[in-house]
């Protein structure tokens, strides 16, 4: 009888342990079930390609960033190894490993916008009233509505985010202080219709060259010029082989981070959060601080011999009609830049 009541007694305060249990779990599992999920979480390892040299702004945002923010909030399940300056390849490299699956994430501009037409609208000429209207646009609804097309256009990648390329500048050898000066002179331009197209209507020959192989050929005299944006300038020290810079600011152009889809959907939802979040703080760190850098880029140049032009309104609206003959085929061949480009400039 003794053993009977002992039997019933200790079973009740099994279930009662159990019940308590079920209750503090029901108002407190949120710690509990991420833990659980965090330690169950596999870890993994991104390789993060780019062409910059740790001075860009948006190479600096995944230094400083993208790679402390992902190991922290993952606890370390996610180990973030960095390749600068084109060490996993050129751009169109890069941007092939990604949809091979072999490079888990990279930073490019446009070398997609063959297949996908609309990538064009990152190049497209004087299209924003200034940098913080760019940074809105592409911090903004408007980015993440051409993101999910991406995806739905390239099933085997995802678009993270849009940071900052620069404002587009000319530089040269050869004098370049006003818009008569282009003509006759050899620019390198990115493999982008748009670029070849604005040096070829200001009466310059445009040849397409590699990021990584451009100093040399500034410097050998294969070109005379190229166009990127001083922080470029400076981060790949053109400014070393080059005299003149005409501030343009022609195209402000984006760098895209861009996601292997078969890496992504390998992940837990966390991970995947995590690695979203980060790559959205990178991009708008970078745009804050590329704002921030213009003024002493201009100045360090200057500061290096180089002679900077600061585009005046006459010759803006001057190169502005002479493109004209690219921006009128530009409408006609892409029936979606109309609605696009004037969604951009209403952006506040």
């Amino acid at each position: 009888m003794k053993k009977k009541i002992t039997a019933i007694i200790l079973s009740a305060i099994t279930a009662f342990s159990l019940t308590a249990c079920h209750s503090a779990g029901s108002t407190g599992t949120s710690t509990a079930a991420v833990s659980k999920a965090e330690t169950s979480e596999k870890p993994v390892t991104i390789k993060v390609g780019d062409n910059w040299s740790a001075t860009h702004p948006m190479a600096a945002a995944l230094d400083n960033v993208f790679k402390p923010m992902v190991e922290e909030k993952s606890n370390g399940s996610i180990k973030v190894e960095l390749y600068h300056s084109g060490t996993l390849g050129n751009e169109g490299d890069l941007w092939d490993g990604v949809r091979n699956g072999t490079i888990e994430i990279a930073i490019v501009g446009t070398p997609m916008n063959q297949e996908y037409p609309t990538m064009l609208i990152s190049d497209w000429p004087f299209l924003y009233r200034d940098l913080d209207h760019a940074k809105k646009v592409w911090t903004g609804s408007i980015a993440e509505d051409i993101s999910k097309e991406f995806h739905e256009k390239f099933p085997t990648a995802y678009m993270l985010g849009w940071g900052p390329n620069s404002a587009r500048t000319f530089t040269s050898n050869k004098p370049l202080t006003s818009v008569d000066d282009f003509k006759g002179q050899k620019f390198r331009m990115p493999s982008n219709p748009i670029h070849v197209g604005i040096a070829e209507n200001l009466g310059a020959s445009a040849q397409v060259i590699p990021l990584g192989e451009l100093f040399s050929a500034l410097e050998t005299g294969v070109v005379d010029g190229q166009d990127n944006g001083m922080v470029t300038v400076i981060s790949e020290a053109f400014y070393e082989v080059q005299k003149y810079i005409y501030e343009t600011n022609h195209i402000i152009s984006t760098l895209e981070i861009v996601a292997s889809a078969s890496f992504m959907d390998g992940l837990s939802e966390n991970q995947q959060q995590i690695i979203r979040n980060a790559a959205k703080s990178s991009c708008e760190t970078a745009w804050d601080e590329y704002i921030k850098s213009v003024d002493t880029d201009r100045q360090f140049l200057k500061d290096h011999g180089v002679t900077v032009t600061e585009l005046t309104t006459e010759d803006k609206e001057k190169i502005i009609e002479q493109i004209k003959p690219l921006t009128d085929k530009l409408y006609s061949e892409n029936p979606w830049a109309k609605d696009l480009t004037e969604k951009i400039k209403a952006v506040q």
